[in-house]
């Protein structure tokens, strides 16, 4: 990748053609692993440039010029130009939006920073202030009117919305099309050619699916295509707007076989052991022993997996771990192999030219 700011600019910094990343990180994983697994690692690459959907840059204000930064490498600003890895439209969007808001006062004063997304159908922009944004309230409309984009407005305890919060968005999975919406702040992966091979190898995980349990769902993103395996599905999620996305997303791709649920992990595992009754679950007609689960899917945040999920999911005959830290995959490895063993092992890049590594591993319990 051709980049002004490549070995200043904190965001890249594996400086390395790509093939050559490619091999770096395998070794790493190999490495890593090797303990656990002797088998094929496969790996899902990325493309080289304009892959990001979500992108945020800070703004740096020199007297009356206002341009986008990043952190460098030794933690100083770096003016940023060009970046090589957002996506087209965020590219573009990028261009036409600082000189907007360096030609209208209001809109300069006291901003901080922006970040963008985009999805297949929509692109929003999400404005910081250090100020009292309803102050500036007209201005704002204007400027998402005039770029004819969703743009949302935020200070300190206040937000303000223009064509709606959600994005829609949909992936190609094994020559199918699935259509999803969801919150332009909430979590989605950031890189949509590799989520579309992170769920296609989440699908070819499963052989001879029953019933489906999923920890940690969003709005769906695997539930939904994974859900075509089984015969019922269970998912869960903490965030009641994730729910309620997951749920639309429901009725928008014809999927009647889910029970999703706004529950923590902690209530789930209490309800399976019978604690105490919850309602929601009650609400919702959900008898938890009517299920005959052969699969679970657990995607984590970087902290992994604690010690009461992992007894938890070491119940289930095949588990698919989606993994955005190598290294509490390792952790969690360690006790997880007591009771399965490896079948599948990738590697998924969603972040090339950068040391990040994402994995996903399908555990089967060994048969004594």
């Amino acid at each position: 990748m051709n980049c002004e700011h490549f070995g200043i600019c904190g965001s890249c910094t594996l400086n390395l053609p790509y093939s050559e990343q490619i091999l770096h990180k395998k070794e790493q994983i190999y490495s890593l692993f090797s303990e656990f697994y002797k088998g094929e690692f496969e790996f899902f690459s990325s493309p080289e440039q304009n892959y990001r959907s979500r992108a945020e840059f800070g703004l740096y204000h020199d007297g009356d010029e206002l341009n986008f930064a990043m952190n460098s490498l030794d933690k100083e600003k770096v003016i940023i130009k060009k970046c090589h890895i957002v996506e087209p439209k965020i590219a573009n969007l990028m261009n036409e939006i600082l000189p907007k808001i360096k030609e209208n006062r209001n809109l300069k004063n006291k901003i901080f920073g922006i970040e963008f997304v985009a999805s297949k159908h929509d692109l929003m922009a999400i404005l910081l202030y250090h100020k009292d944004i309803f102050e500036i309230k007209n201005d704002l409309e204007n400027l998402a009117n005039l770029l004819k984009i969703k743009l949302i407005a935020r200070s300190r305890g206040k937000k303000l919305v223009f064509g709606g919060e959600n994005l829609c968005d949909e992936f190609e999975i094994d020559g199918k099309i699935y259509r999803y919406t969801y919150e332009a702040t909430a979590f989605s992966q950031p890189n949509p050619s590799v989520n579309e091979k992170m769920i296609s190898w989440a699908k070819s995980c499963v052989r001879d699916g029953r019933d489906f349990l999923e920890m940690y769902c969003g709005h769906g993103n695997f539930t939904i295509p994974l859900s075509e395996n089984f015969k019922s599905v269970l998912a869960t999620e903490i965030s009641k707007n994730s729910i309620k996305n997951a749920l639309k997303n429901c009725e928008i791709n014809g999927v009647k076989n889910i029970k999703f649920v706004r529950i923590s992990s902690e209530d789930l595992m209490s309800a399976f052991k019978n604690e105490r009754e919850f309602r929601r679950l009650k609400e919702q007609n959900i008898n938890l022993n009517e299920f005959d689960f052969s699969h679970i899917l657990v995607d984590p945040p970087r902290a992994g997996l604690d010690e009461s999920v992992l007894k938890f999911i070491k119940n289930y005959e095949n588990i698919i771990y989606i993994s955005c830290n190598p290294q509490t995959l390792y952790q969690n490895l360690q006790s997880l192999c007591d009771t399965h063993k490896i079948a599948k092992f990738a590697i998924f890049d969603q972040f090339a030219h950068t040391e990040h590594i994402e994995c996903g591993v399908l555990l089967e319990r060994i048969k004594k």
